[in-house]
């Protein structure tokens, strides 16, 4: 399986039609539609449905197109991490981390990190806790910004002295949106949005108590911001961490009483990474992530 036809099916599953996918590439289209048959009969399964005007994706394409982007983006990753400088520190470092107010300290160092070798520059990629966990394990990621609970038995980590303050994001006219703190009671009387991360729902069950079994959750999600845009048609509530965003028609009010969750940065222990990968992460356990570095 080459990569080339990986990233010639990756161009036709997105633009769902082989001949324009073949105009973007720059191939013909009879010799893209060989690959592809190829790439079917070497994997032994149908990967289209093929329409008219269209294709969409079988179960099995879907799978492929996963693995072929994770495969791609890695084939990236190790090219830019070869392409340097001669003599000088460069490359790319790739950091995960979800939607928390501790990304702060991370982006601090990565700063001075800059300042100090200004050839490396830096990818964010957000989002949720077991993603990043799974794109460090495959390599896609070098170091994660990871909320607890973590196990963090397989990583080097620094744990970051910041907590995150828990609380709901509601609609300006709210009852609550006035209120100085939000307790289980009051919560247990509105539909909510919690995290999709069964790990946070344990959590927040041990805060709710018994109230948890009596709460109205219409649903989950991994991002906050289009729970709080749902929140506008439900007139309901979002569980979250304090972010500080300035949302139109929503503010953040804190649980009462308080609940808080720490964060560490992490990346794979024993890992062989690039130059400048292993020179952040030395750079990170040498520095004192005290309270005053926050942004």
């Amino acid at each position: 399986m080459e990569l080339r036809v990986l990233e010639y099916y990756l161009m036709v599953a997105r633009e769902e039609n082989i001949t324009k996918a073949a105009k973007l590439l720059h191939i013909t289209q009879p010799t893209l539609s060989r690959q592809l048959m190829q790439l079917e009969e070497e994997l032994g399964t149908r990967l289209f449905e093929r329409e008219k005007h269209r294709i969409s994706l079988t179960e099995d394409g879907l799978l492929l197109k996963r693995r072929a982007q994770e495969l791609v983006d890695l084939a990236d990753k190790t090219r830019r991490e070869f392409h340097r400088e001669e003599g000088e520190l460069s490359g790319e470092i790739v950091i995960g981390s979800g939607e928390t107010r501790s990304v702060g300290f991370l982006g601090k160092a990565a700063a001075e990190f800059h300042e100090r070798y200004p050839l490396v520059t830096f990818h964010l990629h957000s989002s949720t806790a077991d993603d990043i966990k799974d794109r460090i394990e495959k390599g896609l990621v070098d170091i994660g910004l990871l909320t607890e609970p973590v196990d963090v038995g397989k990583y080097g980590f620094i744990r970051i002295p910041r907590k995150e303050r828990w609380g709901v994001m509601v609609n300006r006219d709210s009852p609550l949106a006035g209120k100085k703190g939000v307790t289980r009671e009051e919560l247990a009387e509105m539909p909510l949005f919690i995290s999709r991360r069964e790990r946070v729902q344990h959590e927040l069950s041990n805060w709710f108590g018994d109230l948890f079994d009596r709460l109205t959750i219409l649903g989950t999600y991994n991002l906050l911001y289009n729970a709080v845009h749902m929140t506008e048609n439900f007139g309901g509530a979002v569980l979250c961490f304090q972010h500080g965003n300035g949302y139109e028609n929503a503010v953040f009010v804190p649980l009462d009483p308080p609940l808080e969750t720490g964060s560490v940065v992490v990346w794979k222990k024993h890992q062989v990474c690039s130059p400048a990968a292993g020179k952040f992460m030395e750079y990170l356990r040498n520095t004192d992530f005290r309270e005053e570095r926050q942004l």
